[in-house]
């Protein structure tokens, strides 16, 4: 029998059932034994031993407490009687000043015993899912299934870097003169494709997957923080700043997934209106600490990145539909964008802390020849809402219960942009990007730009091997056939047919062409 197959009992022992599913003290008092073993599948072993101590330090003061409380109702009662009698209570009311004393004292050390508990709870992660494989590192992640074929070049495809350098639209000297390493200055062209593509993926998720487009701050407090178990595990990771007048800590989000979740800390939400579906796109910064040498070229691994995040809230008989859900939506940006992926399961040694069950999409970067994470798709079931205080209460009533959380990347729009210019790179160096002309919309080439002169290489767009950058392609229900239309600097059609519907209306953003009305400003 295999080690997976050994676990599943205990994967499955009260810890991922209905309604209650996610680590709690009561699961540690009744099998930690057991919990440590499946939490050794994650590759960092953790003793439930502390644990433990302070808990039952715990309920030894608090059965103490509730035990004096009885006892001084009882005397409270019987001295109102011996009063009402006209007999002496002194001594009686001398000792319950006594038992009142150590009722505060004992409340004192309950408190401090909480407060050692969950400082203990806290740093324990989440438990995984029986469904998830065990392993220990991104060796042991299962695929489940690919999509697209990897075009094969008639040339040595480049690096996304060594494009973007080339053009003149990514700049990674001046954003280190101006910052550090790890952040990137795009010029023109590449900064309108980035704001297409998140209106891309705004659009589809919010058009036709049924989620609510949300903005949120980008600053949170230590106590947003902690309720999505960013805090206390991943402080070194975080950029913070601290109020000089007030002295207050405030976290820069790296992912907007932390927003989002804490939107209903501490609500009771009736179950008809679950699952809630929001979106967000914002800037994501993150320290990178550890990731030393790692990427150190480009814009795949940044202290400041753009995303579109998902996030739901589900019931528990919800949540691992809307973690499929959460993936095929996810997959519908790369699909109409035509990019090469595979979606695989995360292995117990390599899902994040929070998570019970991960699903990873990777897009194929041809400049590395390899698979890279674009998006990474979590159900963490009660996990987060354990800590945010985030419940339902069931349509057919009975007691509260805690929500699911679940959160995804939709795409991370840097990394996108990555698989785009390294997937349709041609061997003059020039890029070609399908672009929606559906219904009217001009394309955006028009009114972009490139005739403005480009600090970072010193000469004018024009001059740029450019006129692949927006192409257009055929109208909507035409045959397979792209069809050619005028378009100013030399744009060229598609290399190859592009569904008019695809990708909706994604350039929408950047349509404004001097002289020209366009359907934004309408």
């Amino acid at each position: 029998m295999t080690e997976a197959a050994q676990l599943r009992p205990l994967f499955c022992y009260g810890l991922h059932g209905e309604g209650s599913a996610v680590l709690d003290i009561k699961l540690i008092r009744e099998d930690p034994a057991g919990v440590e073993r499946v939490l050794a599948t994650r590759g960092a072993p953790v003793s439930l031993a502390p644990v433990l101590a302070v808990d039952t330090e715990r309920r030894r003061l608090v059965t103490e407490v509730e035990e004096l409380k009885a006892e001084r109702n009882r005397a409270s009662e019987a001295i109102g009687q011996a009063k009402r009698r006209g007999e002496d209570a002194q001594a009686a009311m001398a000792r319950m000043r006594e038992v009142s004393d150590r009722i505060k004292a004992l409340d004192a050390l309950v408190k401090e015993a909480d407060a050692r508990q969950e400082a203990l709870l806290l740093e324990i992660p989440n438990l995984p899912h029986a469904s998830v494989p065990v392993g220990r590192s991104a060796d042991d992640n299962v695929e489940v299934r690919r999509w697209g074929t990897p075009r094969q070049f008639g040339f040595e495809p480049r690096q996304h870097f060594e494009i973007g350098e080339a053009l003149g639209i990514l700049d990674f000297d001046r954003a280190s003169k101006i910052a550090k390493a790890r952040f990137t200055v795009m010029w023109g062209a590449a900064a309108q494709l980035s704001r297409a593509l998140a209106q891309l993926m705004l659009d589809l998720h919010t058009r036709e997957h049924g989620f609510t487009e949300v903005w949120v701050p980008h600053l949170v407090n230590a106590e947003t923080m902690t309720g999505v178990a960013m805090l206390p595990k991943f402080e070194e990771q975080m950029f913070k700043t601290v109020e000089p007048d007030a002295g207050r800590t405030l976290y820069l989000i790296p992912t907007a997934e932390v927003a989002l979740t804490a939107l209903h800390g501490g609500e009771i939400l009736p179950e008809a209106e679950l699952p809630r579906r929001y979106c967000a796109f914002t800037p994501c910064y993150r320290r990178e600490a550890g990731t030393y040498g790692q990427d150190t070229k480009g814009m795949i691994r940044q202290h400041q990145f753009d995303k579109v995040e998902m996030v739901k809230l589900a019931a528990p008989g919800q949540s691992y539909d809307e973690l499929e859900a959460m993936v095929r939506s996810a997959e519908a940006v790369l699909q109409r964008l035509e990019l090469p992926y595979r979606v695989v399961t995360l292995c117990t040694g390599d899902m994040g802390f929070h998570s019970a069950k991960t699903y990873d999409l990777e897009v194929w970067l041809p400049g590395q020849a390899k698979y890279r994470e674009i998006s990474s798709c979590s159900n963490c079931e009660a996990y987060q809402a354990r800590r945010l205080d985030i419940k339902y209460r069931p349509a057919g009533g009975g007691r509260v219960e805690l929500c699911h959380t679940l959160n995804g990347s939709g795409l991370a729009v840097g990394r996108t942009l990555i698989a785009v210019l390294e997937n349709y790179q041609e061997a003059d160096g020039s890029i070609t990007v399908p672009a929606s002309d559906a219904e009217g919309w001009p394309s955006p080439v028009e009114g972009a730009g490139l005739e403005n002169r480009n600090p970072a290489r010193d000469r004018g767009f024009e001059s740029l091997p450019l006129r692949h950058f927006f192409s257009t392609r055929h109208a909507a229900g035409a045959a397979s056939s792209t069809v050619a239309t005028p378009a100013p600097l030399g744009v060229t059609t598609s290399r190859r047919p592009w569904n008019a519907r695809s990708v909706l209306r994604w350039p929408t953003l950047i349509t404004a062409v001097p002289g020209r009305r366009s359907r934004t400003s309408e």
